[in-house]
């Protein structure tokens, strides 16, 4: 800068060549903040279940993961009015999830659910 210029009003150069400056940064900022959130460790700790009780004799889980009955996977959809259904019984739809597998314990009495869930192809 020049003596003469202190005090003096900003240019319009050095105004742009500010703006520039800024929305160079505040790109560069927007383009590298998914790159290190990527970079940030994941958790892999299993979710904590939100319910957990035995029923009948049988172990019920429901967690974020989904539901299980004595460790095994109970497939569950979600219907448009909020209620629940599964594959054990889909012609009756619960509350919740806790009391959907509930009732899947009640049909399925001593038979156990399959390790894994078919896949539709």
């Amino acid at each position: 800068m020049h003596a003469a210029s202190v005090g003096a009003p900003p240019t319009r150069r050095a105004v742009l060549r500010a703006a520039f400056t800024a929305a160079v940064l505040a790109g560069t900022a927007a383009a590298l903040a998914p790159v290190l959130r990527a970079r940030r460790p994941r958790q892999t700790v299993s979710p904590a279940p939100l319910a957990e009780e035995t029923y009948r004799g049988r172990h019920i889980e429901v967690s974020a993961a989904g539901v299980r009955i004595d460790g095994r996977p109970l497939h569950v959809m979600r219907r448009a009015d909020g209620s629940y259904l599964s594959g054990i019984n889909h012609f009756e739809s619960y509350g919740t999830p806790l009391e959907l597998a509930r009732a899947a314990v009640d049909e399925l009495g001593t038979t156990q659910l399959a390790l894994a869930a078919p896949h539709h192809g």
